[in-house]
């Protein structure tokens, strides 16, 4: 798997939005997004089957959040709405070992960070 360039965080009030973009060889995986806050372990937020037609996400964003790919990019979206401070976070996006599992494969790459204000 490809190194993947995740982007499109930054600092946004409450209730605000912000869309997370994914680039690089996610063309036919199941994909997924995680995020890591200070002092928390990673965990999972969002993941999208390879055919790009089931969607499944953490209770916390449920709602929230969609995940949505455009294969023919080779990009990977993240929306974010009704931003809370406790989403404040590195977002990362990672092919999965499966949809089901919804399991990273682990090579992460840098991440993008999302600051949510009060």
């Amino acid at each position: 798997q490809a190194q993947l360039a995740e982007s499109g965080g930054g600092s946004v009030q409450a209730g605000g939005s912000l869309t997370l973009s994914c680039v690089g060889s996610v063309s036919g995986y199941p994909m997924g997004w995680f995020r890591q806050a200070p002092g928390k372990e990673r965990e999972f937020v969002a993941a999208i089957h390879g055919s790009g037609r089931r969607t499944k996400y953490a209770d916390s964003v449920t709602g929230r959040f969609t995940i949505s790919r455009d294969d023919s990019k080779n990009t990977l979206y993240l929306q974010m709405n009704s931003l809370k401070t406790e989403d404040t976070a590195v977002y990362y996006c990672e092919a999965l070992t499966s949809y089901g599992l919804a399991e990273p494969l682990g090579s992460w790459g840098q991440g993008t960070q999302v600051t949510v204000a009060s």
